[in-house]
């Protein structure tokens, strides 16, 4: 099984990087491969709204890094997409990387998508300074919905709260809740 994550944060060593390195350390340690990219490492531009991605078969036709996700995302078998709660959303970061999603994963226009495939599992992981984890629940079940009609298999969506007050790997609480979404992430059926 390989499992790609991604950070969708400005900071390459935040609590975001940390998370997502934990449900991927518990994946690896079920027998998955692992990579993962961090935004801040990655030269991505937002999406133009040009369309030209669904108007023939050569995919977006901005070339930046993007392209080396693509590619990853094609062999994928799972995601654990992960974002810092920035004005109550996903960062910028964040939005980026969905919106140029859009020229591989949008059932109703993409030339790239494949009827009755194998739906990608995905873990979606926010993480805020806020102690309510309730406090976005609106987004955070938007957020889902969306990846569940571009066709991913949403298996959790953690929201890791209190980031203001202790850093996420001085969290002793975590390193072993995250470790096992990924171990769980490996050990649970597809969705067809």
């Amino acid at each position: 099984m390989k499992i790609i994550g991604f950070s969708a944060s400005p900071r390459k060593e935040g609590n975001t990087a940390w998370i997502i390195n934990k449900i991927l350390e518990g994946a690896k340690e079920q027998g998955a491969e692992t990579s993962a990219f961090s935004f801040s490492d990655l030269d991505i531009k937002p999406c133009r709204g040009c369309w030209a991605c669904h108007k023939g078969d050569q995919g977006c036709v901005i070339k930046d890094d993007m392209q080396k996700i693509y590619d990853a995302l094609e062999d994928a078998d799972a995601i654990v997409f992960g974002s810092p709660v920035y004005m109550g959303q996903m960062s910028a970061q964040g939005k980026i990387f969905t919106d140029r999603l859009f020229a591989r994963f949008s059932p109703r226009f993409s030339p790239f998508f494949k009827e009755n495939a194998v739906k990608q599992k995905l873990i979606l992981s926010f993480n805020q300074g806020n102690p309510d984890s309730s406090l976005f629940q609106v987004y955070f079940d938007y957020t889902r919905h969306m990846f569940e009609v571009l066709e991913f298999d949403v298996k959790e969506v953690p929201v890791v709260t209190g980031m203001r007050n202790e850093p996420a790997h001085e969290r002793e609480d975590l390193h072993t809740v995250m470790k096992d979404i990924g171990s769980a992430l490996v050990s649970e059926p597809f969705q067809e």
